[in-house]
């Protein structure tokens, strides 16, 4: 994607969080997005179909920064000396939602939340599956893959309206509570 793309879209993102911010995902319009983006119709949707797609999108790159497999050190905390395992994952994985949260909240808080819970779910499936089949149970993989999975997104759910923790708290919280 050339810079001019990258740019606008960067734009229509950063408006449509900005209205996540003061009104739910419902009273939010294509028109309202395109006002705040300051862009004609024709580009908002040469870059999107619906806002649902927005919304789909925004969380593809939230996710696909948070679930990257370089670390590198950036504001907020520095993971790229760090040995990779669950627990830093899970860690590196909390800072990034933390460092999103201004607009993760704020879907999470209305009927966008189940959308953005279920994109989150399908790369948590990711990183718990591979960790999972290092544990041997009698118990059936694919309950323990949903268990795992829906237990950690409620987790992020919960903290994302009580931020008063840390993301090295909610880690030890949710590995205390897990058969890692």
């Amino acid at each position: 994607m050339d810079r001019r793309l990258r740019k606008t879209r960067r734009a229509i993102f950063d408006a449509f969080a900005s209205l996540l911010e003061q009104n739910s995902y419902s009273n939010i319009t294509v028109q309202n997005i395109i006002d705040k983006a300051d862009i004609s119709r024709s580009t908002f949707y040469s870059h999107f179909e619906t806002k649902d797609e927005l919304l789909r999108a925004l969380c593809a790159e939230i996710f696909e920064h948070v679930f990257s497999d370089n670390l590198s050190q950036e504001a907020s905390h520095d993971f790229s000396g760090a040995e990779k395992d669950l627990r830093e994952e899970i860690t590196h994985i909390l800072y990034h939602l933390r460092d999103s949260s201004r607009y993760i909240s704020r879907i999470l808080s209305c009927e966008s939340g189940e959308m953005f819970m279920n994109y989150f779910k399908e790369y948590l499936e990711g990183v718990f599956g591979r960790e999972l089949e290092k544990i041997r149970t009698d118990i059936p993989w694919e309950y323990m893959l949903n268990h795992t999975v829906c237990d950690f997104a409620e987790t992020v759910r919960w903290w994302m309206k009580n931020d008063e923790y840390s993301p090295e708290d909610i880690s030890r919280f949710f590995f205390s509570t897990t058969p890692f």
